[in-house]
């Protein structure tokens, strides 16, 4: 991760998912990340219509030029990378899995403005909608409104195994009385 949101929001995300494989969407405090809210969005994992915004910051919404509540957040990007965005948000959704995103996109004026993605899972609970969060924060504070989002790289980030020794897997595997053979 190279942009300081997606290093600040990934490291909160982290902590709160503690031992899971992802937090539950009502651990994440708002006001603990009040610095980064403008940077993150919160999308509904709907395939069919695009992944829609349920939520999205303010410097989000600027970046797309609209409020993007109830947006196609696919729509955001070109023909060449809108299929691939989908892919990735529905493995993020699906295995649970973080992904992070190189993206370039068009400014008004013609030129090219890089951003990076952070999309983040949350923990899927039974009756509650599924959803995914995430950071679009571009590397130029000035980038203005900006259209024809492209893929330029991405990643998963995979969750780190922890090592843990042999003796200690026997112990949190082993329930009730325990006899240890000792030497005469």
């Amino acid at each position: 991760m190279k942009h300081p949101s997606s290093r600040a929001f990934f490291a909160y995300w982290n902590k709160k998912r503690g031992a899971a494989r992802a937090p539950d969407r009502a651990d994440i405090d708002p006001a603990a990340v009040r610095g980064l809210l403008g940077d993150i969005f919160v999308l509904s994992c709907e395939p069919n219509l695009g992944f829609p915004f349920r939520v999205a910051g303010t410097r989000v919404c600027a970046l797309a030029g609209t409020d993007l509540k109830d947006q196609s957040f696919a729509a955001l990007f070109a023909d060449a990378s809108r299929s691939e965005i989908e892919e990735i948000a529905t493995i993020v959704t699906d295995e649970t899995l973080g992904a992070i995103a190189g993206i370039s996109a068009v400014r008004e004026d013609g030129s090219r403005a890089h951003l990076e993605l952070l999309l983040l899972p949350f923990n899927a609970r039974p009756h509650t909608p599924v959803s995914v969060t995430g950071v679009l924060a571009p590397f130029d504070d000035e980038c203005g409104t900006l259209s024809a989002f492209t893929l330029t790289s991405w990643r998963y980030l995979h969750q780190p195994e922890k090592l843990v020794p042999r003796a200690i897997r026997k112990l949190q595997i082993a329930r009730g009385l325990m006899v240890y053979e000792g030497l005469r």
